[in-house]
């Protein structure tokens, strides 16, 4: 009897292979997306903070110079948060991106598994097959000989 052998294996292997580099790509999405949400997270946590910050100093009282830099300063946060916000809505699709060819990916090397099981059983059903048969020509001949007396 021969051993199995997967007719495509080769191909198997390939989307198998194919399937690691993309898991490895929605990781790096992933850690992408997490690093620039935790910066925005940050930022607006900051702006906040200064908000906050300002109404204190607003009961208080302080000079117009004050109050210029902390408007041009909430200005360049602002605008530092729009450019992250945009940054994390390209790093979420990117990442979504990613885990929809995972998804693919998975499903192809499922597939190409559920083959090498049918596949595999189909040999085994044929070879047990083959070996009854062989049983059977074996006790054939070896009847038939009792039978003649060879």
């Amino acid at each position: 009897m021969k051993p199995y052998e997967y007719r495509f294996e080769k191909v198997l292997t390939y989307r198998e292979q194919e399937k690691t580099e993309t898991e490895i790509e929605f990781k790096k999405s992933v850690e992408s997306f997490e690093t620039v949400a935790t910066e925005l997270y940050e930022l607006l946590k900051r702006k906040e903070d200064i908000i906050a910050e300002h109404q204190e100093k607003m009961k208080k009282g302080f000079s117009i110079n004050e109050i210029h830099h902390y408007a041009r300063f909430l200005d360049s946060l602002e605008k530092r948060i729009e450019a992250l916000q945009q940054s994390v809505m390209k790093a979420r699709s990117k990442m979504n991106w990613f885990e929809e060819k995972l998804l693919e990916k998975t499903i192809e090397v499922k597939k190409f598994e559920k083959m090498k099981e049918k596949d595999k059983e189909h040999y085994r059903t044929e070879m047990e097959q083959a070996e009854a048969s062989l049983l059977d020509e074996l006790s054939t001949l070896k009847f038939h000989r009792r039978e003649t007396g060879w």
